[in-house]
């Protein structure tokens, strides 16, 4: 008798074991639907030269499916990083960089968990960006620059909090900067540029005290320059150029503590270039194109340091101020065409 419950024993810790591998195992593969949906997305694309997608096959899309990562402790889909150009050894063997054509798949907004989609410089991706990519609100890193995608900005984009990588730049992508982008209080790098975008840059957009780079050249943005972008400490880079934009320019920029590169070339900004722009902590200053008027500032001094100050074609007048012979460094300086 004590024999056979010996026997019982083992026998049920030994199911136990079973159950407890076979339980792992399903674990350390990804979800049959996510498996599902990224095939979905994948039937939409064609890319016929670097061959990114000829490991898309097999039950575990979270071991060897080029570009696909999982979480690995869950083992859920968490990026999608898919890049045209790379010198990944693939892009080496194939000796070319990718092309690829189709559409972004609203499949891809059945992987929940998804932090970070990379689908960049493909040059053929056309479509739109589906509106149900606001869903996914583990997102923190949106890029899906240097492809042909049109349409919108989806309206509801500030429903990714998380958010602090938005790049759309180099694609065909038509109307207003959503109001909702002002919520996106963790984002740090913004870049929208050439594409044709227009209306104005929400005057909420001061709330976003983690922007380190707003770019947004190349579009046909009107309006002012909100005075709240020169309230955002840790703005390094604001580029603007080659848009619509009016009015004076802000003097509260030079004031700001990091801000190196300012480029508005190319607007229709008009008045004064203001003086504090010339003793501030920008390096490169480009005002190329404008309709700036009055004499250039004779605010020049040690702390004046420019790679490039460009002030061409303008309607500038007076002569060059004494001032800057006390600057520390100046690169290259472009007054022509005043």
């Amino acid at each position: 008798m004590v024999d056979a419950k010996k026997a019982l024993v083992i026998v049920l810790i030994s199911v136990a074991v079973l159950l407890l591998a076979g339980g792992a195992t399903v674990v350390q593969a990804c979800l049959p639907s996510e498996r599902a949906a990224l095939l979905e997305f994948r039937s939409k694309l064609n890319e016929p030269y670097i061959g990114v997608f000829k490991t898309w096959k097999g039950q575990d899309c979270c071991n060897g499916w080029y570009g696909v990562s999982c979480d690995p402790k869950s083992h859920r889909v968490s990026g999608i990083t898919l890049r045209g150009v790379s010198e990944e050894p693939i892009f080496q063997r194939a000796k070319r960089k990718g092309f690829m054509t189709g559409t972004i798949s609203p499949a891809l907004c059945k992987l929940t968990h998804l932090s970070g989609v990379i689908i960049t410089d493909w040059e053929g991706i056309s479509g739109v960006i589906p509106n149900c990519i606001t869903n996914l609100l583990a997102m923190r890193h949106l890029d899906l620059a240097g492809n042909k995608i049109s349409g919108v900005i989806p309206a509801n984009i500030g429903k990714l909090l998380k958010l602090s990588v938005l790049n759309l730049a180099d694609n065909k992508i038509s109307g207003g900067i959503p109001p909702s982008i002002t919520r996106l209080t963790r984002l740090s790098h913004l870049d929208l540029r050439n594409n044709y975008i227009s209306g104005v840059i929400p005057g909420g957009i001061g709330r976003l005290k983690m922007l380190s780079r707003v770019l947004l050249t190349g579009n046909r943005i009107s309006g002012r320059i909100p005075e709240s972008l020169t309230r955002i400490y840790r703005l390094a880079d604001l580029e603007l150029g080659m848009n619509r934009i009016t009015g004076a320019i802000p003097a509260s920029l030079g004031k700001m503590s990091v801000l190196a590169t300012l480029d508005l070339h190319g607007n229709l900004l008009s008045g004064a270039i203001p003086g504090s722009l010339m003793t501030s902590s920008i390096s490169y200053l480009n005002l190329r194109g404008n309709r700036l008027a009055g004499r250039i500032p004779n605010t020049f001094g040690p702390r004046s340091y420019f790679t490039v100050l460009d002030l061409s074609s303008n309607s500038l007048q007076g002569v060059i101020p004494a001032s800057i012979t006390t600057a520390s460094f100046i690169g290259h300086i472009d007054v022509s065409h005043n």
